[in-house]
Formats: structure tokens, C-alpha cells, sequence
């Protein structure tokens, strides 16, 4: 409060308001309050003076005319800009972006910025896009609507003609049954996969040199569809997915730029002759689940793919290997076909092959003569289980790192039959008819870099002997093994996991000593066997233990002592009863944290160490 004169008058800043040349900010102005009795009645003529000239200040402007500065802020105005406005719940983390993604939106968003340049609609209910919202958003470079309910009725020819800046669009996973006539001429990836498009049209990808990908997977396209100058002018694609849809041959005239096409799951029988000759850049052919034939190939089909390094033709109708490959393919697969003899001469010109499958296939004892891979000097994996083949193949080649031939009818294994292979690192024999009769002694002794031997699934009744003292894997599951000896496993100290699964031994089977030199053992799998109780002296790095339907009754205090890392123990279907195993049998197993007795006759009691990381509850039958 403010006073002016003395004695009992005086003036007050009250709340009356004024206006000011600012614009409407209230400014307080002064009100006379009641004047007390004065003998000098001139002071109170100067303070009415004084309270006009206040007035009059007041009134006025503090600058004269034509002198105010712009770029001032006046009172009211903000100098920032104004905020871009965000569509109802979408988010907008840029003034760039607009995120509308899994709002079930039925209605595209009408106030969506004209900055906009990526547009996010993906995971809603839209059944068609609006020309007018759509063509205002003339900065856009990414669309993405997919997973929506777009129809080609709700998606006007002309939707995107504006979006000249559009470089990224979308539209997987709608219900388009023809493809947008016209997109623009600026995209350089376009997504329509997973719809029911079953035509598209010249100007849909054609006419647009910065394209690079093009996805159609997953719709209804037949060779009719597709216009023979569909790619036409958009010289730089390097992707094209055509996977899953209804194709009869191999369409011509595919961009020459190529690098990866995909071509699986459809009706191919034939590829016409010369439909892949400018295509010299492509590295990846998918060719998979079709229905070619050996005469819907012939020897220039692949010969001019001078960069082809992966070709699939894998679940067709092939008798044959294809001739002509290019000798730069490093991937073959050929597997669930029905060829019955492969040919040295056939594989002659890719001598760089590093992967050859051909599994599921008719390939019979002749199937593969010694030596008809022998051209393949860098050859590093062989899939050929599911065949016929009565003998691991002769003469295979040196460099040849990993060989799974499970599910053959070999009965034999010489000792000679794998000595061209000294580098083998992978051996798979699962599921043929190998007995220990017909096993020589010195079949393995060749093979000093095997790591992983899979014989599961034979007819062993013995361990093999000789094996490689490098070994970390020996899959013996599901043999008829009777017995286990020490001087088989002699020498393996490297080996860390070790299954004998779902043969028929017996406590007293296993000889003294027989895990003794499998110092590095960490796996061992003992389970569906006839074992009354836990094998003593099992291997001191042992962590998991499968004793799994067996006959064990009883577990003793003393039972896991040499095991003190043990981790996980599997005790389930086996004849244990509440109090089978002794409150003693896991003291010092501080690592211990699955003790697995389901399925047994009783819920058994289990008594961790309470230093134990976890205390699993007991089990039940």
C-alpha cells in the first residue's frame, strides 16, 4: 500500500483496472479513498493534480508511434512456436513421427501434422484409407499399415500419388485382392506380403530406379498376375520375395539386378529356358517345395549365375543331380527329392561346395560310388541320412568336417571306411543297423579331431573300442548294451557328456573303474536301464544326472560323495518310497538345486543342504 501526504489524508493503490497499450493485461490503478479533515485544503488540490497526471500516464502510450519493436514479446505471446498437435492417443516422441500402432482404430486419425514424415498405423481396424487426410502428408518417407483390414475397394488408385517423398511402405497382412496400380516413383521398399493379391499392375513396382525390395510372399499370384514388364525400369532390386503363392513356372523377365530370390512353396514345374540368364548377380536361389522335374531344368538353367553361392531345391521331384551349376555355389541342398545315384561327373564344376544335403532322398547301396564326391575337396558338411545307403560312402573328401548319415541300413563299419576323412570333427551313425560284431576295432582310430560321435539307436551290445581320445559328445542311447568295461572309455578325459539312455544295464554290469579316466564329465544320462542303485564312484565334475526310470529303491548316505558339483539329479519313475533316501545323501552338495522324484510309488522326503542356492519342494508320484 502506498500513502501519499501526511496528517489523516492519503491515497491508496487500490483495485480498480485500466488497460494498457501491451494489449489486456490488467494494470492496478489508484482510488481515492475518503479524506479525513485538513485545515490546509490546498494539499488536497495537489494530490487531486497529482492523481490526474497518473491518470493521463496511464492512459497514454509509453512509445510514440511506429516505434515499437517487433520482435519484441509482447504480453500474451509466447516466442516459442506453437506445439504440433498429436492424433487422440496416438504418442509422437519427434516432430516427425506419429505412432499410432495397436489402438484398434476403425477411422484413419484427421488431424495428423503435415510435418509428418513417418506415419506408424500398423495393428489397428482400418478397412480403407482417405484420398483428402492421406494426400495432405506430402512429406511422408515411411507408411506402415500393416496388420489392418485395407481392402482394394478402401484404397483409392490414387491414395499415394501425392506422397512423392515416400521412400518406405507396408501394407502386410491386410485384405488386398489386387496390388495398388500406382505407387511412387521415390520408394525404395515395398511390403505387401501375407494379403490375397492375385494381380499387379505395370506401375505398382515398375518405373522406380531407388527400389531395392520387394516382398509378395503369402498372396494368390499366378503367372497371369504378373505383367511381363512388371519389374520394368526399377533396375536397382536386389530382393524379391515371391514365396507361397500360385506360380506355374518361373516368371521372365525378373530385374537382372537380383541378388536374393524367392521363389519356395509354389507350383513350379519348369523354368523356362533362358529366364535366369541376365540375372548374374544373384547370390540366393529359394527354389524349395515346388514340383520341378528333371525336365523342367536343363544345362543352361543356372549356368550364367556366375555369384550363385546358395541354391535350394529341396522338396521337389528331381531323379538327378541338376547339370550346369555354377561353380561358385557354396550351399546345395537337395534334400527330399527322389534321386537315386549321384555321379562324379555331376558335381565336377563345384569344386568351391562346402554344404551338400541330400537326405530323404532313393540314394541305394550304389547310390554314391567311392569317389563321387572326391571333387569336392572343400566340402565341409554331407547330410545324407534317410536313404538307403548300406556302407558309410568310400573316398570322401579330406577337408570334410561334419558327416550325418542316421536313419541308412549301414550294418557294417570297416576299418578302412573312414580313414579319408582324418579331419572329421562330426560323425552321426544314429539309427542304422550297426552291430558290435560288425564294428572293427579300428574303425575310430583315424578320426584324432572327432568331437561328436552319435551311434544312438544301433544294435550295440558293447561299448566300441578305439575311440577318439578328443571326444566331448558319445551318444550310445538306445543300443542293447548289456555291459560297461573301463578300457573302452580309457583315455576319453575330455569327454563331457555321455548318454546311455534306454539300454539294459544293470548295477552289476557296470565294471570297477569304469568312469574313472572321465575326469572332464559333466552330462551322463543313465536313464530307462534296470539299475537297482546309484553307480558308485561317478566321475567328481559330474552336474546333472539322469537316473530316470530305472529300479532304484534306495539312495545311501554315501551315494553322490564323489560327485560334490552335482546340480541336477532325476530320480523320477523309479521305486522310491517316502523315506528311500538317506537324510544324509546329499550333505555337501552346495550346488545342488533339481532333485526331480515324481512318479514314484510315495511322495519322497528330500533333505537339501540349507547352503543350497535353492530348496526344491519334494515330489510326489
Amino acid at each position: 500500500m502506498v500513502r501519499w501526504g501526511g496528517g489523516g489524508e492519503g491515497l491508496r493503490v487500490g483495485s480498480a483496472q485500466a488497460h494498457t497499450p501491451f494489449g489486456d493485461a490488467p494494470v492496478t490503478m489508484a482510488t481515492p479513498c475518503p479524506i479525513w479533515q485538513h485545515p490546509d485544503r490546498s494539499l488536497h488540490s495537489e494530490q487531486l493534480s497529482l492523481l490526474l497526471l497518473l491518470l493521463l500516464l496511464l492512459r497514454s502510450p509509453l512509445t510514440a508511434p511506429g516505434m515499437e519493436d517487433a520482435a519484441f514479446p509482447h504480453l500474451g505471446k509466447s516466442s516459442q512456436p506453437l506445439p504440433q498437435a498429436c492424433p487422440l492417443r496416438c504418442s509422437c516422441p519427434r516432430a516427425d513421427t506419429v505412432d499410432c500402432d495397436g489402438l484398434d482404430l476403425r477411422v484413419f486419425p484427421d488431424n495428423i501434422t503435415r510435418a509428418a514424415q513417418h506415419l506408424s498405423l500398423q495393428n489397428n481396424l482400418l478397412q480403407e484409407l482417405p484420398y483428402n487426410e492421406l494426400s495432405r502428408l506430402s512429406s511422408l518417407r515411411t507408411l506402415n499399415l500393416h496388420n489392418n483390414l485395407i481392402s482394394s475397394e478402401g484404397l483409392p488408385d490414387e491414395a499415394f500419388e501425392s506422397l512423392t517423398q515416400l521412400q518406405h511402405i507396408y501394407v502386410a497382412h491386410n485384405k488386398l485382392s489386387v496390388a495398388p496400380q500406382f505407387l511412387p516413383r521415390s520408394l525404395r521398399v515395398v511390403d505387401l506380403a501375407a494379403n490375397q493379391v492375385m494381380e499387379i499392375f505395370p506401375l505398382t513396382f515398375g518405373e522406380k530406379p531407388a527400389l531395392r525390395s520387394v516382398y509378395l510372399h503369402n498372396n494368390q499370384l499366378s503367372n497371369t498376375g504378373l505383367p511381363p514388364d512388371a519389374f520394368h525400369g526399377s533396375e536397382a532390386i536386389t530382393t524379391l520375395s515371391l514365396s507361397n503363392n500360385r506360380l506355374s513356372y518361373l516368371p521372365p523377365s525378373l530385374p537382372p539386378s537380383l541378388e536374393r530370390l524367392h521363389l519356395q512353396n509354389n507350383l513350379i514345374s519348369k523354368v523356362p529356358r533362358g529366364a535366369l540368364s541376365h540375372q548374374t548377380q544373384l547370390r540366393e536361389l529359394y527354389l524349395q517345395h515346388n514340383q520341378l522335374t528333371d525336365s523342367g531344368l536343363d544345362a543352361t538353367t543356372f549356368s550364367k549365375l556366375h555369384h550363385l553361392e546358395y541354391l535350394d531345391l529341396s522338396h521337389n521331384l528331381l531323379s538327378t543331380v541338376p547339370a550346369g551349376l555354377p561353380h561358385t555355389l557354396t550351399v546345395l541342398h537337395l534334400g527330399r527329392n527322389r534321386i537315386q545315384q549321384v555321379e562324379a561327373d555331376q558335381l565336377r564344376g563345384v569344386k568351391g561346395l562346402r554344404y551338400l544335403l541330400l537326405q530323404h532322398n532313393q540314394l541305394g547301396a550304389a547310390g554314391l560310388p567311392a569317389g563321387a564326391l572326391r571333387p569336392l575337396r572343400r566340402l565341409h558338411t554331407l547330410h545324407i541320412y534317410s536313404n538307403g545307403l548300406k556302407r558309410v560312402p568310400l573316398a570322401l573328401p579330406r577337408r570334410l568336417r561334419s558327416l550325418v548319415l542316421p536313419h541308412n541300413q549301414v550294418a557294417t563299419l570297416g576299418a578302412h571306411d573312414l580313414t579319408s576323412t582324418p579331419g572329421l570333427a562330426e560323425l552321426n551313425l544314429a539309427y542304422n543297423r550297426l552291430a558290435s560284431a560288425r564294428v572293427h576295432h579300428r574303425a575310430f582310430r583315424s578320426l584324432r579331431a572327432l568331437r561328436s560321435l552319435d551311434l544312438a539307436g544301433n544294435q550295440l551290445t558293447r561299448l566300441p573300442t578305439g575311440l577318439p581320445t578328443g571326444l566331448h559328445t558319445l551318444r550310445l542311447q538306445r543300443n542293447q548294451l548289456r555291459t560297461l568295461e573301463p578300457e573302452p572309455l580309457a583315455g576319453l578325459d575330455q569327454l563331457q557328456e555321455l548318454s546311455l539312455a534306454h539300454n539294459r544295464l544293470r548295477l552289476g554290469d557296470i565294471g570297477p573303474g569304469t568312469w574313472h579316466e572321465l575326469q572332464a564329465l559333466q552330462v551322463l544320462d543313465l536313464s530307462h536301464n534296470e539299475l537297482s542303485f546309484v553307480p558308485p564312484d561317478l566321475p567328481e565334475a559330474l552336474e546333472e544326472l539322469h537316473l530316470q526310470n530305472n529300479r532304484i529303491s534306495y539312495v545311501g548316505p554315501q551315494a553322490f560323495i564323489s560327485t560334490p558339483g552335482l546340480r541336477a539329479l532325476f530320480l523320477r519313475a523309479n521305486r522310491l518310497h517316502m523315506t528311500s533316501i538317506a537324510p544324509e545323501a546329499f550333505l555337501g552338495l552346495l550346488h545342488l538345486h533339481v532333485v526331480d522324484t515324481t512318479g514314484n510309488p510315495e511322495q519322497v522326503l528330500v533333505q537339501l543342504p540349507p547352503t543350497a542356492p535353492h530348496r526344491p519342494q519334494a515330489r510326489g508320484p
